[in-house]
């Protein structure tokens, strides 16, 4: 099985977070591969200028491969892809995740059970 991390996800991977339980642990060792989208980068620098997340951005890139997982770059197809999805809601981050794991295709692992609403390639943890 290949997974794509949403931010969060990826974020409580690198932190070895408790909010990251067992099934979901179970599920990540059992992936062939691992992606983490630049966008999650994207958004965690965002919210860090913000105020709303404090991390070491450059220490998060690193933790990508250093996780053994692989980055995955926004792409034309997978931005236009985002014009095919339903009106379910309007974060950029979500919808940019959500079309690159429909467009790949990569099971979405993530916390939010609203973006099961997308596509059936959603795994709520």
């Amino acid at each position: 099985m290949r997974l794509l991390l949403d931010t969060h996800v990826f974020l409580w991977c690198v932190r070895d977070d408790r909010q990251l339980g067992k099934s979901a642990r179970a599920t990540i060792a059992g992936a062939t591969e691992i992606y983490v989208s630049s966008a999650s980068i994207w958004e965690a620098t965002i919210k860090k200028a913000l105020g709303k997340l404090d991390v070491d951005l450059g220490a998060l890139v690193r933790a990508i491969a250093g996780s053994g997982f692989v980055e995955l770059p926004i792409t034309a197809r997978h931005a236009a892809a985002v014009a095919r999805l339903a009106d379910v809601q309007r974060d950029p981050f979500d919808r940019i995740l959500i079309a690159q794991a429909m467009s790949e295709p990569l099971r979405f692992l993530t916390g939010d059970s609203l973006l099961q609403r997308y596509s059936d390639l959603v795994d709520v943890v």
